[in-house]
């Protein structure tokens, strides 16, 4: 039997989902640096040691040993020893650390030690947009929190094996953790949230919602209307289009168009194929049609797009 599709592994997947360890600051009080807003994500992982994370508007918040915070659009932040502890910049401060092993910033004080690991994560904008959009701007999760099952922190405990003394092949396994660590995270963060909020990633909660979006991944090319997906999922047309709607945020076929618009573009940057056969694969009979409908979910033609992209990205260096 055919494994069912995974509609958040695909996402993470399309989207290019990436971790990588910034540093491993370890910071003596007193202390603070800011970390300036950059494409992608930021994760902190508070090893050993307290510190207070700032971000503007909103009251600071103090960060124990094991709290995690993810801020998925890298909002411009500050952490610090203390509450209004002055703080210089992320780049300056590891400039001037003490680098003890690679990837190690100590910066030196007569006070307690404070161990975080900073990492970032890399990410395809225009896919990842209705994972990241959903998520709050500060997603905190507290040592203990009864919406980790544990996954959380055992990840973390194993993050911390891997980072302590850096045994052969770390680099490969830190990185494979902290992909495995944001899939956790976004977790416990959907089961704390109460039942009655909607949201594309709550819908993958939801028996009916979940098959359909299966489905839809899993078959993106065969020419699906509400009926037809209804009657795989067994409830009715209008039942259907209600619960969708109310978690996903869009239609069934709105969603399907933009879920193959999203794959298109991965087999444009990443592919040689005609532009045909990719229309063909996400469900267009025509080279026509396909570039219609491309032009306007991107604003360009699927050839243009395909060279814009790929000039993009050798300029990157990526």
């Amino acid at each position: 039997m055919d494994t069912p599709a995974d509609p958040l592994a695909d996402v993470l997947q399309l989207a290019r989902v990436r971790g990588a360890v910034l540093a491993q600051l370890v910071a003596h009080e007193p202390w603070g640096v800011e970390v300036d807003p950059q494409p992608g994500a930021t994760f902190h992982a508070v090893l050993a040691g307290s510190c207070w994370l700032r971000t503007a508007g909103a009251t600071p918040r103090r960060l124990m040993p094991g709290d995690v915070v993810l801020l998925p659009t890298n909002l411009s932040h500050v952490l610090a020893s203390g509450p209004t502890t002055a703080a210089m910049a992320l780049t300056q401060a590891a400039k001037i650390g003490l680098r003890a092993d690679e990837g190690v910033v100590e910066l030196p004080g007569d006070g307690a030690v404070t161990r975080i690991l900073c990492a970032s994560y890399d990410y395809d904008h225009e896919v990842a947009q209705p994972l990241m959009s959903l998520l709050p701007r500060v997603l905190h999760l507290a040592a203990g929190d009864p919406a980790d099952d544990g996954a959380v922190a055992t990840a973390l405990a194993l993050l911390r094996y891997e980072l302590n003394g850096v045994p052969p092949g770390s680099r490969a396994v830190v990185a494979r953790l902290l992909d495995v660590l944001l899939v956790h995270v976004v977790r416990a963060w959907l089961r704390a949230r109460p039942a009655g909020e909607g949201s594309w990633l709550r819908a993958l909660h939801d028996p009916v919602t979940a098959r359909a979006l299966s489905l839809l991944h899993e078959v993106p090319q065969r020419a699906w209307t509400v009926n037809d997906l209804a009657a795989e999922v067994h409830v009715s047309r209008a039942t259907l289009t209600r619960r969708f709607t109310e978690l996903v945020g869009e239609p069934p076929l709105t969603y399907l168009t933009r879920w193959r618009m999203d794959v298109a573009a991965q087999r444009l940057r990443e592919t040689d194929d005609p532009v045909a056969a990719i229309g063909a694969a996400v469900g267009y009979a025509s080279e026509h049609a396909f570039s219609r409908a491309f032009s306007r979910a991107r604003g360009e033609p699927p050839r243009r797009y395909r060279v814009y992209a790929r000039t993009a990205a050798a300029a990157s260096g990526s």
